[in-house]
């Protein structure tokens, strides 16, 4: 009778488990379905323009919906230049930050600056973009930019009047916006590394710095390139914040002064205005090359990280 019970017990505890796998793996298939759903909705509702412009939708860089031409590249241009700039603004900064709060700030200070960080992350896009139009483009315009001019006008970058809404400015607004979250994760990741590590790295008389350099970053390298990826793709789709300085004007030039367009602000600022089929699909293709972008870059980020792996196994 005990044996019979037992039994019993064991195959519900066993059907309990099977239910549970197959939920879960329902769960990552609906969400598979949600992303597949997507694109091919993106494509069906872009058909029109891309059979109106076939590839040249890339290449071209006239954007006029009077005369019903559409072309993306000003818009690429601009989410790949503020995005990488961006990165180029936030990765130093975040990974000291990472540092400093991991290994060498006082306990006191730990907790709430890390708190402050973590807020920073969850405040609304749209809450950057007012200050950085009423408080950073003036400033940029007075301050920040001239001084570049005078200085640095040698160089393409740097040419042209100081408007304060431009690239520069954009940029300047999408890398405080991603710095919480590069920084947070790469603190979390620096937390990890096994503390017999450090103390045999200072035990053999390397520096605080030496330990740091030559133990901590190595160690948590994947981790850092993984927080430095979703910095980047919160970048290249970052909408109202950039919507309100970087200008909006749909254009090619080196100059970060100059006012740029990104594919997430175009979308944004002229969906509600796209008065017939041509227009709308265009916008459509738009969304569509964003997501291709995105998609492209994970699974390059998802193989680097492999081979990153891969290399520190072998090497361990």
């Amino acid at each position: 009778m005990g044996k019979s019970s037992s039994n019993k017990e064991l195959r519900w505890l066993f059907n309990k488990d099977r239910a549970f796998k197959g939920f879960t793996a329902l769960l990552a298939l609906i969400l598979l379905l949600l992303v597949i759903g997507i694109f091919f909705k993106l494509i069906l509702s872009s058909r029109l323009s891309f059979g109106a412009f076939g590839f040249k939708f890339l290449t071209s860089s006239v954007w006029d919906p009077v005369k019903g031409i559409f072309g993306a590249l000003p818009f690429i241009w601009g989410t790949f230049v503020s995005a990488t700039l961006a990165l180029c603004f936030a990765l130093p900064l975040s990974i000291g930050i990472a540092i400093f709060l991991s290994e060498l700030s006082p306990l006191w200070m730990r907790q709430p600056v890390s708190f402050i960080i973590d807020l920073l992350a969850a405040i609304p896009s749209v809450i950057y973009g007012f200050w950085g139009l009423f408080v950073l483009a003036p400033v940029m315009q007075i301050y920040i930019e001239p001084v570049l001019a005078k200085y640095l006008g040698f160089l393409p970058l740097f040419k042209g009047y100081p408007l304060g809404v431009g690239m520069l400015t954009g940029s300047i607004i999408v890398a405080i916006m991603i710095m919480p979250t590069i920084s947070s994760i790469s603190r979390e990741v620096l937390a990890t590394v096994p503390t017999h590590q450090k103390e045999a790295a200072l035990a053999i008389g390397m520096t605080k710095w030496e330990t740091i350099w030559k133990i901590m970053l190595p160690y948590g390298r994947s981790g850092i390139v993984a927080a430095v990826i979703l910095g980047y793709g919160r970048a290249l789709g970052e909408t109202m914040a950039v919507t309100m300085v970087i200008g909006n004007t749909p254009q090619i030039s080196l100059s970060l002064f100059d006012p740029a367009y990104t594919i997430a602000s175009v979308i944004a600022n002229e969906f509600s205005e796209a008065t017939n089929e041509l227009y709308l699909s265009s916008l459509v293709e738009l969304g569509l090359v964003l997501f291709a972008i995105t998609l492209i870059f994970n699974a390059f980020a998802i193989f680097l990280l492999w081979k990153m792996k891969k290399f520190e196994g072998v090497r361990t």
